[in-house]
């Protein structure tokens, strides 16, 4: 199921317990636990040591890694620290980037990475939440085939591009076309996997429409195949996620794949 993860992560939790085992064993506050029907009994504590500061909150995990929007909320870097670290990679990259046709170039691609990572700044399931419940007890397949995306890599940062193919079975109701391809845009304008995104795509339809059965199918040419490493271009890449009926029947992926490619060659 499409989740957004508690705020607190793991990693918070851990620095907390930390921190205070260590206030503890500064203020000499000894404490001996015995185990009693769950409950820990202290045994000897000196009530006159200073109490522990409350641990600070630490900042979330990168949004790299929590894939929601919340995790970009703390510790963003500034517009022009952005633009200097473009500058540093330009003078790795060999280049000077105080000449005429770099000069304005940091300010090009930080404006750029607005766009192109746009999806973090969106809340996919918000895009889902109007039903539209009048269709006259429609309840067949619902299909939305080639959605052009474009996406990043998260292991090169090299683009990633190709169509999406999105089916379900309604059951309370249907959303506006358009918000399905929104959705696909939401997830690929991050720095993506094409596994995890079509995973992504998915997990938030099923969560927010609770249909009888999703269907989505990504077929995608990497960059980083193309441009280096093994530099093979046109080779395709396609990932599938089935749930409901389309997971449980057969015949229902047969339908999806038959439909999914009526009237291609």
């Amino acid at each position: 199921m499409y989740a957004k993860p508690d705020s607190t992560t793991m990693k918070s939790r851990v620095a907390r317990a930390g921190d205070a085992m260590d206030a503890a064993l500064k203020s000499l506050s000894y404490r001996s636990v015995e185990a009693e029907e769950g409950r820990a009994l202290p045994m000897m504590r000196n009530d006159n040591a200073p109490r522990a500061e409350a641990a600070p909150d630490i900042a979330p995990e990168p949004a790299s890694a929590t894939r929601v929007p919340e995790g970009i909320a703390l510790g963003r870097p500034s517009r022009e620290e952005a633009e200097a670290a473009v500058r540093t990679l330009l003078r790795w990259a060999g280049d000077d980037p105080n000449r005429e046709g770099l000069r304005d170039t940091p300010a090009r691609v930080a404006k750029a990475y607005g766009q192109l990572f746009g999806g973090y700044d969106t809340d996919a399931e918000e895009l889902l939440e109007r039903v539209f419940e009048e269709v006259e007890g429609y309840s067949d397949i619902v299909l939305v085939r080639d959605i052009p995306f474009y996406s990043h890599c998260e292991h090169h940062m090299v683009p990633f591009m190709g169509l999406a193919h999105i089916a379900y079975y309604p059951t309370k109701g249907v959303v506006g076309l358009s918000k399905l391809a929104r959705v696909v845009d939401t997830f690929a304008r991050r720095l993506q996997t094409q596994e995890t995104m079509t995973a992504q795509i998915a997990d938030v339809i099923e969560s927010i429409l609770k249909p009888r059965g999703v269907a989505v199918l990504v077929e995608a040419e990497h960059l980083c195949m193309a441009m280096r490493g093994v530099q093979k271009a046109g080779v395709s890449t396609i990932t599938s996620q089935f749930r409901g009926v389309f997971r449980d029947d057969p015949n229902e992926q047969v339908r999806f794949l038959t439909l999914v490619r009526g009237g291609k060659g």
